[in-house]
């Protein structure tokens, strides 16, 4: 085991007896919501996670240490410090393990714990990507070229609609990474369930799911899969809409010279401010979502 990580007893004992775990992010309790709605949310996902049979492993760095599940109190830790708390990609993971600092994971560095961890399965919001502009900023998500590389299938309500959704495709592609649309051939676009943009392939079933990524493990194909499971019709958000909000927000963004690990957090709360806390809302649903699907695909993954 990698010297550096600590696997909470829960989890251990998990992947000792070959039962399902979930991997969970922690950067969306503290830069993706405000206190306590994103303590009270992580709460909720991991208990979703366990009423659909597996085990959830949220994933942070505390004190210098990778840990693969925490605590409640390690959550609340996280949500009460928020923006305090460095958001964590993968350049770093050595400087804050070397000076016992505290990181919040983003997609790329809990696929790399919990690839650490031996957990296959993660369950997120939307993942980052290529920006809009990013052909002259060279804006890209590190979370992109993560996927390229890390065994691990992720789970999203497809790429945050604060990017360019089709460089984003394109990139994926050009990496070798699939792009799964779970009872959809369209990836949706995280508020909303469309976006105009194609996926690589449509899987209905869990089943499914599990059988095609564990495909992929025995070729020994490296890279991850990445899952796009829409938002639930009643909680979709108008395109229009929506998009308005994100325009305005990118606008004012660029107006401000917002740029690099700051431009998420700050498109999300403006977004959230710009719709009267709509965004929030589908934000959580749509997690939740994507919990009940994650834990459904790992177990069937942990009887294959």
């Amino acid at each position: 085991m990698n010297k550096y990580l600590d696997i909470s007893s829960e989890v251990k004992a998990a992947l000792d007896g070959g039962k399902p775990v979930v991997a969970l992010e922690s950067t969306i309790i503290s830069h993706g919501m405000p206190y306590p709605q994103n303590v009270e949310t992580a709460l909720t996902v991991e208990k979703t996670i366990r009423e659909h049979g597996a085990v959830p492993a949220t994933i942070a760095i505390i004190g210098g240490r990778l840990k693969a599940g925490l605590s409640p109190d390690e959550i609340e830790y996280l949500g009460k410090a928020g923006t305090k708390v460095t958001k964590a990609s993968r350049r770093d993971l050595p400087v804050l393990v070397a000076k016992g600092a505290d990181g919040a994971t983003t997609v790329a560095t809990t696929m790399i714990i919990a690839a650490m961890a031996g957990i296959k399965v993660f369950a997120t919001g939307g993942i980052g990507g290529v920006h809009r502009g990013a052909e002259t900023t060279m804006d890209i998500s590190a979370d992109l070229e993560e996927l390229a590389v890390t065994p691990v299938m992720v789970i999203c309500a497809g790429a945050k609609s604060i990017l360019d959704l089709g460089l984003t495709l394109e990139y994926l592609e050009t990496k070798g990474v699939p792009v799964v649309g779970y009872g959809t051939d369209e990836l949706p676009a995280f508020y909303t369930r469309k976006s105009g943009f194609g996926v690589d392939y449509r899987l209905d079933t869990p089943e499914e799911l599990a059988s095609a990524f564990k495909a992929k493990l025995d070729m020994g194909l490296r890279g991850g899969m990445l899952v796009t499971n829409p938002i639930p019709e009643e909680y979709s958000m108008d395109p229009g809409y929506i998009n308005g909000a994100i325009d305005e927000a990118v606008k004012e963004a660029e107006a401000l010279g917002i740029r690099g690990k700051a431009t998420t957090p700050f498109l999300l709360a403006k977004i959230k401010e710009l719709t009267g806390g709509d965004s929030l809302d589908a934000n959580i649903e749509l997690v939740l979502n994507n919990a009940r699907l994650a834990a459904k695909t790992s177990a069937v993954l942990a009887r294959l």
